[in-house]
């Protein structure tokens, strides 16, 4: 189903309908990942605006079943992608093979056809590889021997990345990093979080029984809808200040750049949308700056000399920042 089709046979939802719709998700996603209701609502942030996912943590902290559920949950196909140095891009892509009964090549879709993707330790195969899925990630089409082939949405890649083990890696360059909307660690879980997981895994995994709570075209008629969240002015020149101020800070050699703007702007009206409002407030922005920004500026190297950290400047940032004040931060006020 295209996205036009899937618009036009219905009525847009309404912002109350969406989060509804993300807490009947997060329900679902939290009969398998257990305490991480802050990073689920982040990947559905990302994914409610179209964009893709970089977790960067250790093994084992349950980033693929995070997500097998968020696919479970959407009744999106899943399929994952384990990156290694032999990895080609036609893996990714696909490829086409001679049929010799009917003498034509048939084209073979690769993983990336799936609806959701999992690129499984993303910075392990080569620079040609990579370019070859974050293309895909950007255009959500892919071109084979002179056909291209649109990827049928909703289209979400999730790529995970080891922050420790850098032997016989590939790091991404900043400018594909920035192809990832945001960027965040699962972590892990407490020790009474732990033991509840341990309780439900006792007889089986929770994942094997997971349903569909959501179809793939109501969310996409929920991505639809986020777009239509109310950004005031003044908000919008609060957040765009923050990213100028990446910009301008002794400490940063390249700050965000318009699409980070854009992706700032994306993620706090999505989560305005989650939370029920259809308008964003300043603290909707605060919320998006770490996991929006972090990943998309580059420190100075006498800066990471003295183990500054992005996360400790874009705090400072936007302590520096002034908020604005409304007269009415209410619902009639942003009508």
């Amino acid at each position: 189903m295209s996205r036009t089709e899937s618009s036009s046979d219905s009525k847009t939802l309404s912002i109350a309908e969406v989060a509804a719709t993300v807490n009947k998700i997060l329900a679902n996603i939290e009969k398998v990942i257990i305490g991480k209701r802050s990073q689920v609502t982040l990947c559905l942030v990302a994914y409610l605006c179209e964009g893709h996912i970089l977790l960067e943590d250790v093994p084992g902290v349950a980033k693929t079943m995070l997500a097998r559920a968020l696919a479970r949950s959407v009744g999106c196909t899943f399929k994952r992608l384990q990156c290694t140095p032999d990895l080609l891009p036609t893996d990714v892509t696909g490829v086409s093979i001679f049929n010799q009964k009917t003498a034509e090549f048939e084209f073979r879709p690769g993983p990336i056809f799936a609806q959701t993707l999992l690129a499984d330790e993303i910075n392990r195969t080569t620079p040609r590889t990579q370019s070859a899925l974050l293309e895909a990630m950007a255009e959500r089409r892919v071109s084979v021997d002179g056909q291209t082939y649109a990827l049928q949405p909703p289209f979400l890649v999730l790529a995970t990345q080891n922050p420790v083990d850098h032997e016989g890696t590939f790091p991404l360059p900043e400018a594909q990093l920035d192809r990832f909307l945001i960027r965040l660690s699962v972590g892990y879980p407490s020790l009474e979080e732990e033991g509840k997981m341990l309780a439900k895994l006792q007889h089986g995994h929770p994942i094997d029984d997971l349903k569909p709570v959501v179809s793939a075209a109501d969310w996409i008629r929920c991505q639809e809808a986020v777009r239509e969240v109310h950004v005031d002015d003044k908000v919008r020149k609060y957040l765009l200040e923050i990213v100028h101020g990446t910009r301008m800070h002794d400490d940063i050699q390249l700050g965000g750049s318009p699409r980070a703007s854009i992706a700032l702007f994306r993620t706090a009206q999505a989560l305005a949308a989650i939370q029920g409002r259809n308008f964003v407030i300043p603290d909707d922005v605060k919320r998006m700056v770490q996991p929006v920004l972090a990943h998309r500026v580059i420190l100075r190297p006498e800066s990471r000399l003295r183990k500054v950290t992005p996360a400790a400047l874009l705090h400072e940032i936007v302590s520096e920042v002034r908020v604005p004040v409304s007269p009415q931060m209410g619902k009639d006020h942003f009508d």
